[in-house]
Protein backbone atom coordinates (compact mmCIF):
# COMPACT_ATOMS: atom_id res chain seq x y z
CA UNK A 1 0.00 0.00 0.00
CA UNK A 2 1.53 3.29 -1.01
CA UNK A 3 1.22 5.80 1.74
CA UNK A 4 1.65 9.87 1.09
CA UNK A 5 2.04 12.67 3.53
CA UNK A 6 0.32 15.68 2.64
CA UNK A 7 1.60 18.83 5.16
CA UNK A 8 0.65 22.74 4.89
CA UNK A 9 -2.63 25.11 5.19
CA UNK A 10 -3.48 28.15 7.23
CA UNK A 11 -5.68 29.62 4.78
CA UNK A 12 -8.68 27.62 2.51
CA UNK A 13 -6.25 28.91 -0.17
CA UNK A 14 -3.88 26.18 0.68
CA UNK A 15 -6.21 23.55 2.23
CA UNK A 16 -9.00 23.01 -0.60
CA UNK A 17 -6.56 22.58 -3.10
CA UNK A 18 -4.42 19.83 -1.00
CA UNK A 19 -8.05 18.22 -0.51
CA UNK A 20 -8.38 18.12 -4.11
CA UNK A 21 -5.13 16.69 -4.55
CA UNK A 22 -5.86 13.87 -2.13
CA UNK A 23 -9.15 13.20 -3.82
CA UNK A 24 -7.25 13.08 -7.10
CA UNK A 25 -4.59 10.80 -5.45
CA UNK A 26 -7.88 8.34 -4.18
CA UNK A 27 -9.43 8.29 -7.26
CA UNK A 28 -6.09 7.46 -9.50
CA UNK A 29 -4.77 4.64 -6.27
CA UNK A 30 -8.20 3.82 -4.29
CA UNK A 31 -5.43 1.97 -1.63
CA UNK A 32 -3.63 5.30 -1.20
CA UNK A 33 -3.09 5.65 2.62
CA UNK A 34 -3.03 9.42 2.42
CA UNK A 35 -2.12 11.44 6.21
CA UNK A 36 -2.57 15.51 6.31
CA UNK A 37 -0.22 17.34 8.70
CA UNK A 38 -1.30 20.85 9.73
CA UNK A 39 -0.61 23.25 12.15
CA UNK A 40 -2.70 23.45 15.16
CA UNK A 41 -5.69 26.10 15.66
CA UNK A 42 -5.73 26.31 11.81
CA UNK A 43 -8.46 25.76 9.50
CA UNK A 44 -7.15 22.42 7.86
CA UNK A 45 -7.69 20.76 11.43
CA UNK A 46 -11.48 21.11 10.71
CA UNK A 47 -12.18 20.60 6.90
CA UNK A 48 -9.86 17.98 6.55
CA UNK A 49 -11.53 15.50 8.68
CA UNK A 50 -14.67 16.70 7.57
CA UNK A 51 -13.03 15.29 4.25
CA UNK A 52 -12.35 12.32 4.95
CA UNK A 53 -8.98 12.07 5.78
CA UNK A 54 -6.78 11.84 9.35
CA UNK A 55 -4.79 14.86 10.36
CA UNK A 56 -2.17 15.70 12.92
CA UNK A 57 -1.30 18.97 14.36
CA UNK A 58 1.93 20.97 14.14
CA UNK A 59 2.84 23.97 17.11
CA UNK A 60 3.67 25.71 14.81
CA UNK A 61 2.91 30.17 13.03
CA UNK A 62 4.84 32.35 10.89
CA UNK A 63 7.37 34.71 11.65
CA UNK A 64 5.86 38.25 11.87
CA UNK A 65 8.23 40.97 10.32
CA UNK A 66 7.25 43.08 13.06
CA UNK A 67 9.02 42.55 16.12
CA UNK A 68 5.90 41.18 18.44
CA UNK A 69 6.11 39.41 21.75
CA UNK A 70 4.77 36.13 19.24
CA UNK A 71 7.98 36.12 17.82
CA UNK A 72 9.69 34.85 21.00
CA UNK A 73 8.10 31.75 20.49
CA UNK A 74 9.16 31.31 16.97
CA UNK A 75 11.95 29.11 17.49
CA UNK A 76 10.71 26.97 20.01
CA UNK A 77 7.52 26.10 17.68
CA UNK A 78 10.21 25.58 15.14
CA UNK A 79 11.89 23.34 16.69
CA UNK A 80 8.79 21.55 18.33
CA UNK A 81 7.36 21.14 14.98
CA UNK A 82 10.65 19.08 13.59
CA UNK A 83 10.67 16.95 16.50
CA UNK A 84 7.13 16.26 15.94
CA UNK A 85 7.34 15.88 11.95
CA UNK A 86 10.33 13.79 12.44
CA UNK A 87 8.11 11.21 14.67
CA UNK A 88 5.33 11.44 12.35
CA UNK A 89 7.08 10.42 9.42
CA UNK A 90 9.23 7.86 11.60
CA UNK A 91 6.06 6.42 12.23
CA UNK A 92 4.03 6.65 9.13
CA UNK A 93 6.58 6.34 6.85
CA UNK A 94 5.42 7.70 3.39
CA UNK A 95 6.36 6.85 0.02
CA UNK A 96 6.26 10.46 -1.05
CA UNK A 97 5.49 14.10 0.76
CA UNK A 98 3.55 16.67 -1.12
CA UNK A 99 3.52 20.35 0.71
CA UNK A 100 0.67 22.65 -0.76
CA UNK A 101 2.64 25.83 1.46
CA UNK A 102 1.78 27.16 4.44
CA UNK A 103 4.53 26.72 8.06
CA UNK A 104 2.92 23.01 8.23
CA UNK A 105 4.48 21.96 4.83
CA UNK A 106 8.40 23.34 5.69
CA UNK A 107 8.83 21.34 9.24
CA UNK A 108 7.19 18.19 7.16
CA UNK A 109 9.01 18.51 4.03
CA UNK A 110 12.49 19.37 5.66
CA UNK A 111 12.54 16.09 7.74
CA UNK A 112 11.41 14.60 4.54
CA UNK A 113 14.08 15.41 2.64
CA UNK A 114 16.83 14.45 5.56
CA UNK A 115 14.98 11.23 5.52
CA UNK A 116 15.51 10.97 1.00
CA UNK A 117 11.97 10.90 0.88
CA UNK A 118 10.75 12.51 -2.55
CA UNK A 119 8.53 15.43 -2.43
CA UNK A 120 6.07 17.74 -4.67
CA UNK A 121 5.53 21.34 -3.58
CA UNK A 122 2.38 22.74 -5.05
CA UNK A 123 2.91 26.90 -5.50
CA UNK A 124 -0.97 28.41 -5.75
CA UNK A 125 -0.09 32.13 -6.44
CA UNK A 126 2.01 33.94 -8.61
CA UNK A 127 4.81 34.89 -6.02
CA UNK A 128 5.43 32.13 -3.40
CA UNK A 129 5.48 31.95 -0.20
CA UNK A 130 8.50 32.12 2.00
CA UNK A 131 7.88 28.47 3.13
CA UNK A 132 7.60 26.77 -1.01
CA UNK A 133 10.77 29.28 -1.87
CA UNK A 134 12.86 27.50 1.01
CA UNK A 135 11.49 23.81 -0.16
CA UNK A 136 12.03 24.80 -3.61
CA UNK A 137 15.51 23.57 -3.85
CA UNK A 138 15.02 20.58 -1.90
CA UNK A 139 11.86 19.02 -3.64
CA UNK A 140 11.68 16.70 -6.74
CA UNK A 141 8.58 18.57 -8.16
CA UNK A 142 6.83 21.90 -7.87
CA UNK A 143 3.37 22.23 -9.50
CA UNK A 144 2.99 26.14 -10.43
CA UNK A 145 -0.58 27.79 -11.59
CA UNK A 146 1.80 30.56 -13.07
CA UNK A 147 3.97 31.38 -15.90
CA UNK A 148 7.43 32.76 -14.75
CA UNK A 149 7.67 31.00 -11.60
CA UNK A 150 11.26 29.99 -12.95
CA UNK A 151 12.04 33.67 -10.93
CA UNK A 152 11.68 31.46 -7.74
CA UNK A 153 11.94 27.48 -8.36
CA UNK A 154 14.71 25.68 -10.45
CA UNK A 155 13.18 25.54 -13.97
CA UNK A 156 14.10 21.39 -14.37
CA UNK A 157 11.39 20.82 -11.84
CA UNK A 158 8.72 23.31 -12.80
CA UNK A 159 5.43 21.61 -13.80
CA UNK A 160 2.81 23.79 -15.20
CA UNK A 161 -0.65 21.85 -13.76
CA UNK A 162 -2.51 25.12 -12.69
CA UNK A 163 -4.37 25.11 -9.61
CA UNK A 164 -6.73 22.37 -7.93
CA UNK A 165 -10.07 22.82 -6.99
CA UNK A 166 -12.71 21.37 -4.78
CA UNK A 167 -14.69 18.79 -7.08
CA UNK A 168 -18.28 20.11 -6.25
CA UNK A 169 -17.58 23.58 -7.16
CA UNK A 170 -17.56 23.09 -11.18
CA UNK A 171 -20.81 20.70 -10.74
CA UNK A 172 -23.84 22.29 -12.86
CA UNK A 173 -26.52 23.15 -10.53
CA UNK A 174 -29.27 20.96 -10.65
CA UNK A 175 -31.79 21.74 -8.07
CA UNK A 176 -32.08 25.69 -8.26
CA UNK A 177 -35.32 25.26 -6.54
CA UNK A 178 -33.26 24.43 -3.17
CA UNK A 179 -30.19 26.02 -3.86
CA UNK A 180 -32.38 29.51 -3.40
CA UNK A 181 -34.32 27.95 -0.49
CA UNK A 182 -30.60 27.18 1.41
CA UNK A 183 -29.77 31.08 0.78
CA UNK A 184 -33.56 32.90 1.20
CA UNK A 185 -33.49 33.85 -1.89
CA UNK A 186 -36.17 34.91 -4.82
CA UNK A 187 -36.05 33.28 -8.14
CA UNK A 188 -37.19 36.97 -9.79
CA UNK A 189 -34.21 38.74 -8.73
CA UNK A 190 -30.52 39.23 -9.60
CA UNK A 191 -28.11 37.77 -7.04
CA UNK A 192 -25.35 39.29 -6.11
CA UNK A 193 -22.37 37.27 -4.55
CA UNK A 194 -19.83 38.77 -2.19
CA UNK A 195 -17.49 37.21 -0.72
CA UNK A 196 -13.70 37.56 1.33
CA UNK A 197 -12.48 34.10 2.13
CA UNK A 198 -13.25 31.82 4.74
CA UNK A 199 -12.10 34.61 7.01
CA UNK A 200 -13.69 37.23 5.46
CA UNK A 201 -12.01 40.56 4.07
CA UNK A 202 -12.45 43.61 6.40
CA UNK A 203 -12.47 46.53 3.72
CA UNK A 204 -14.54 44.63 1.72
CA UNK A 205 -17.08 44.39 4.60
CA UNK A 206 -16.78 48.00 5.25
CA UNK A 207 -17.31 48.76 1.65
CA UNK A 208 -20.38 47.03 1.65
CA UNK A 209 -21.38 48.41 4.63
CA UNK A 210 -21.34 51.68 4.53
CA UNK A 211 -23.52 51.62 0.98
CA UNK A 212 -27.03 50.54 3.15
CA UNK A 213 -29.05 53.16 1.26
CA UNK A 214 -27.87 52.59 -1.94
CA UNK A 215 -28.44 48.32 -1.46
CA UNK A 216 -32.13 49.60 -0.24
CA UNK A 217 -32.80 50.92 -3.09
CA UNK A 218 -31.71 48.16 -5.38
CA UNK A 219 -35.13 46.59 -5.29
CA UNK A 220 -34.89 43.78 -7.81
CA UNK A 221 -31.04 42.54 -6.15
CA UNK A 222 -30.36 40.14 -3.94
CA UNK A 223 -26.99 40.16 -1.97
CA UNK A 224 -24.80 37.26 -0.97
CA UNK A 225 -22.34 38.33 1.67
CA UNK A 226 -20.09 36.05 3.27
CA UNK A 227 -18.57 38.01 5.92
CA UNK A 228 -15.96 35.68 7.56
CA UNK A 229 -15.84 34.35 10.52
CA UNK A 230 -13.08 37.47 11.97
CA UNK A 231 -15.96 39.89 11.27
CA UNK A 232 -19.27 38.54 12.70
CA UNK A 233 -19.27 40.67 15.67
CA UNK A 234 -18.66 43.53 13.57
CA UNK A 235 -20.90 43.40 10.49
CA UNK A 236 -23.64 40.39 11.02
CA UNK A 237 -25.42 43.41 13.02
CA UNK A 238 -24.62 46.53 10.86
CA UNK A 239 -27.37 48.25 8.76
CA UNK A 240 -26.94 47.02 5.42
CA UNK A 241 -27.47 43.31 7.19
CA UNK A 242 -30.55 44.00 8.09
CA UNK A 243 -32.38 44.85 4.69
CA UNK A 244 -34.53 42.02 3.34
CA UNK A 245 -32.77 41.63 0.17
CA UNK A 246 -29.30 40.71 2.10
CA UNK A 247 -28.30 37.46 3.44
CA UNK A 248 -25.21 37.62 5.50
CA UNK A 249 -23.16 34.78 6.42
CA UNK A 250 -20.22 33.89 8.53
CA UNK A 251 -19.20 30.53 6.46
CA UNK A 252 -20.15 29.77 2.52
CA UNK A 253 -21.22 25.80 2.93
CA UNK A 254 -22.06 24.88 -0.44
CA UNK A 255 -19.96 27.63 -2.89
CA UNK A 256 -21.06 25.59 -5.93
CA UNK A 257 -24.74 26.97 -4.93
CA UNK A 258 -23.75 30.54 -4.62
CA UNK A 259 -21.57 30.41 -7.98
CA UNK A 260 -24.53 29.24 -9.53
CA UNK A 261 -26.91 31.40 -8.03
CA UNK A 262 -24.58 34.75 -9.17
CA UNK A 263 -25.03 36.99 -11.86
CA UNK A 264 -22.18 38.92 -10.27
CA UNK A 265 -19.61 37.86 -8.02
CA UNK A 266 -17.03 40.17 -6.55
CA UNK A 267 -14.13 39.02 -4.02
CA UNK A 268 -10.24 38.87 -3.39
CA UNK A 269 -7.71 37.56 -5.85
CA UNK A 270 -6.00 34.87 -4.27
CA UNK A 271 -4.90 31.79 -6.53
CA UNK A 272 -7.57 29.76 -5.57
CA UNK A 273 -10.29 31.77 -6.13
CA UNK A 274 -9.10 32.70 -9.75
CA UNK A 275 -9.30 28.53 -9.81
CA UNK A 276 -12.51 28.48 -9.16
CA UNK A 277 -14.03 31.74 -10.99
CA UNK A 278 -12.34 30.05 -14.18
CA UNK A 279 -14.21 27.17 -13.86
CA UNK A 280 -17.32 28.65 -12.65
CA UNK A 281 -16.98 31.07 -15.48
CA UNK A 282 -18.71 33.82 -13.94
CA UNK A 283 -18.53 37.75 -14.21
CA UNK A 284 -16.67 39.02 -11.24
CA UNK A 285 -15.01 41.98 -9.83
CA UNK A 286 -12.07 41.48 -8.27
CA UNK A 287 -10.90 43.28 -5.20
CA UNK A 288 -7.30 42.08 -4.46
CA UNK A 289 -5.91 42.34 -0.63
CA UNK A 290 -3.20 45.05 0.06
CA UNK A 291 -1.76 42.64 3.14
CA UNK A 292 -0.04 39.80 0.75
CA UNK A 293 3.58 39.24 -0.27
CA UNK A 294 4.88 41.16 -3.08
CA UNK A 295 1.05 42.78 -3.86
CA UNK A 296 0.53 39.19 -5.71
CA UNK A 297 -3.07 39.45 -5.96
CA UNK A 298 -3.13 42.42 -7.99
CA UNK A 299 -0.78 40.14 -9.99
CA UNK A 300 -3.11 37.62 -10.49
CA UNK A 301 -6.19 40.04 -11.08
CA UNK A 302 -4.43 42.18 -13.85
CA UNK A 303 -3.64 38.40 -15.18
CA UNK A 304 -7.45 38.53 -16.07
CA UNK A 305 -8.24 42.20 -16.52
CA UNK A 306 -5.31 41.91 -19.58
CA UNK A 307 -7.62 39.21 -20.98
CA UNK A 308 -10.51 40.83 -20.56
CA UNK A 309 -11.92 37.88 -18.22
CA UNK A 310 -12.43 40.22 -14.97
CA UNK A 311 -12.80 43.74 -13.74
CA UNK A 312 -10.40 45.36 -11.03
CA UNK A 313 -11.49 47.54 -8.37
CA UNK A 314 -8.56 48.68 -5.89
CA UNK A 315 -9.05 48.33 -2.26
CA UNK A 316 -9.14 51.49 -1.71
CA UNK A 317 -11.61 52.47 -3.93
CA UNK A 318 -14.01 49.65 -2.76
CA UNK A 319 -16.23 51.74 -0.41
CA UNK A 320 -16.88 54.85 -2.97
CA UNK A 321 -16.95 52.54 -6.25
CA UNK A 322 -18.17 48.94 -4.92
CA UNK A 323 -22.34 50.19 -5.89
CA UNK A 324 -21.40 51.84 -9.09
CA UNK A 325 -19.30 48.99 -10.03
CA UNK A 326 -21.90 46.07 -9.51
CA UNK A 327 -24.45 47.90 -10.59
CA UNK A 328 -22.71 48.95 -14.06
CA UNK A 329 -21.86 45.34 -14.62
CA UNK A 330 -25.29 43.58 -13.69
CA UNK A 331 -27.06 46.20 -16.32
CA UNK A 332 -24.28 45.05 -19.07
CA UNK A 333 -25.18 42.07 -20.44
CA UNK A 334 -23.25 42.33 -23.22
CA UNK A 335 -20.03 42.88 -20.84
CA UNK A 336 -21.31 40.18 -19.04
CA UNK A 337 -21.04 37.63 -21.66
CA UNK A 338 -17.97 38.68 -22.61
CA UNK A 339 -16.40 38.34 -19.23
CA UNK A 340 -17.77 34.73 -18.83
CA UNK A 341 -16.62 33.76 -22.74
CA UNK A 342 -12.83 35.42 -21.90
CA UNK A 343 -12.82 33.94 -17.66
CA UNK A 344 -13.97 30.36 -18.77
CA UNK A 345 -11.09 29.99 -21.81
CA UNK A 346 -8.13 29.98 -18.70
CA UNK A 347 -10.20 26.92 -17.12
CA UNK A 348 -7.91 24.09 -16.15
CA UNK A 349 -9.96 21.64 -14.92
CA UNK A 350 -7.71 18.67 -14.81
CA UNK A 351 -5.36 20.72 -12.68
CA UNK A 352 -5.57 17.59 -9.28
CA UNK A 353 -5.41 15.14 -12.15
CA UNK A 354 -2.42 16.55 -13.33
CA UNK A 355 -0.79 16.82 -10.10
CA UNK A 356 -1.54 13.61 -8.20
CA UNK A 357 -0.16 11.96 -11.42
CA UNK A 358 3.12 13.54 -10.69
CA UNK A 359 3.01 12.50 -6.83
CA UNK A 360 2.61 8.94 -7.59
CA UNK A 361 5.38 9.38 -10.49
CA UNK A 362 7.23 9.46 -8.01
CA UNK A 363 6.16 6.77 -5.96
CA UNK A 364 7.09 4.68 -9.03
CA UNK A 365 10.69 5.93 -9.08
Amino acid sequence: MSKIIISGGGTGGHVFPAIAIADEIKKQLPDANILFVGAKGKIEMEKVPKAGYPIEGLWISGFHRKLTLRNLTFAFKLVSSLIKSWGIVSRFRPDVAVGVGGYASGAVLQVASMRNIPSLIQEQNSYPGVTNRILGGKAHKICVAYDGMERFFPVEKIIHTGNPVRSSVAKPLTDRKAALKHFGLEEAKRTVFVFGGSLGAKSINQAIAANAAEWANMEDVQLIWQIGKLYEEDFAKCETAQLPNVKVLTFIDRMDWAYALADVIVCRAGALTIAELCLVAKPAILIPSPNVAEDHQTKNAQALVEKNAAHLLSDKAAKDEIVSAIANLLNDEKEQQKLKNNIQQLAQPKAAEAIAKEVLALIKK
